[in-house]
């Protein structure tokens, strides 16, 4: 939700003309976000997913 958030907000920056810079960053952040919970959500080759692991 908060790489949503960041998207959104963005965009909205963009609109304004807030500089260039602040708007990349945040787009860069977002899609951060989005890599490192792709990471631990999605399985390997095993079928086993990161996040499943912590428990143990």
């Amino acid at each position: 939700m908060a790489a949503i958030a960041l998207v959104v907000g963005a965009y909205y920056l963009w609109r304004k003309g807030a500089p260039a810079a602040r708007v990349l960053l945040m787009l860069l952040l977002a899609a951060i976000m989005a890599v490192n919970v792709a990471i631990w959500t999605l399985p390997d080759a095993t079928g086993d997913a990161p996040v499943d692991r912590v428990l143990q």
